[in-house]
């Protein structure tokens, strides 16, 4: 049996890949990603040169086929998204179902992850922590997911763009204002934020600001803000 590596890449600054990812890059016969572009910065800047084949939610179970042909010539494969790890608000998880239904080996090669990342910076002292990524765009679905999040007292991580993330942050105003949260902004990036506080307090900073800008993650608690 072959082996498919999922291989996690930086969420911002590249000094974040291990060394295990670029050994592995390095080595294998095939690189499926979800962008070609972005994942040819990524190899190009650690002087990585591998075959790459376009791995994208609307067309993942096609390249599913060709990774398995691949595999099945007793070839390594690996698949990396466009930024974090796979699987997690990213393709991967149907690419890896076939391959295994396949018959081969998928191994999984860790590293960045917003999820994670925000998770140990929160402060957040919940027991569990759900992880929901992006909430549907249409408003009424949105709400009504929140709601449901908000009701289990549980902590839940969101992933969110700057376009939306000021309605998110009014939706849970109203349903909990004093619930304890905390934004990251643009994380290990240059303009990297970390906001902390009630929803109330930190829906009425970023509304502060003319625009928003950068990819938000959202750790809001089960609990209220102290």
């Amino acid at each position: 049996m072959a082996i498919l590596y999922v291989v996690a890449t930086p969420i911002g600054n590249l000094g974040d890949i291990t060394y295990r990812a670029v050994e592995i890059l390095k080595t294998v016969d095939l690189v499926a990603c979800e962008d070609t572009r972005r994942t040819l910065k990524l190899l190009s800047h650690f002087g990585i040169r591998a075959s790459m084949i376009s791995c994208r939610a609307g067309n993942e179970g096609h390249t599913a086929e060709k990774v398995i042909a691949c595999l099945h010539q007793g070839k390594t494969a690996a698949y990396a998204s466009d930024a974090g790890t796979p699987g997690i608000s990213d393709p991967g998880a149907l690419l890896v179902r076939l391959v295994v239904k396949a018959g081969h080996h998928v191994i999984p090669i860790p590293g960045a992850s917003a999820f994670a990342s925000l998770v140990s910076v929160c402060g957040g002292r919940d027991k569990s922590v759900v992880f929901e990524g992006f909430l549907s765009p249409k408003p009424g679905r949105r709400r009504s997911r929140l709601k449901e999040l908000l009701d289990m007292k549980s902590a839940f991580v969101l992933y969110e763009s700057p376009f939306r993330i000021l309605k998110v942050l009014e939706d849970l105003v109203e349903f909990d204002k004093e619930r304890y949260i905390c934004v990251g902004r643009e994380m290990t990036k240059l303009h990297e934020e970390y906001i902390r506080g009630s929803a109330a307090e930190i829906y009425a900073f970023l509304a502060e600001k003319n625009e928003q800008i950068g990819e938000f993650s959202i750790f809001i608690s089960g609990n209220k803000a102290d």
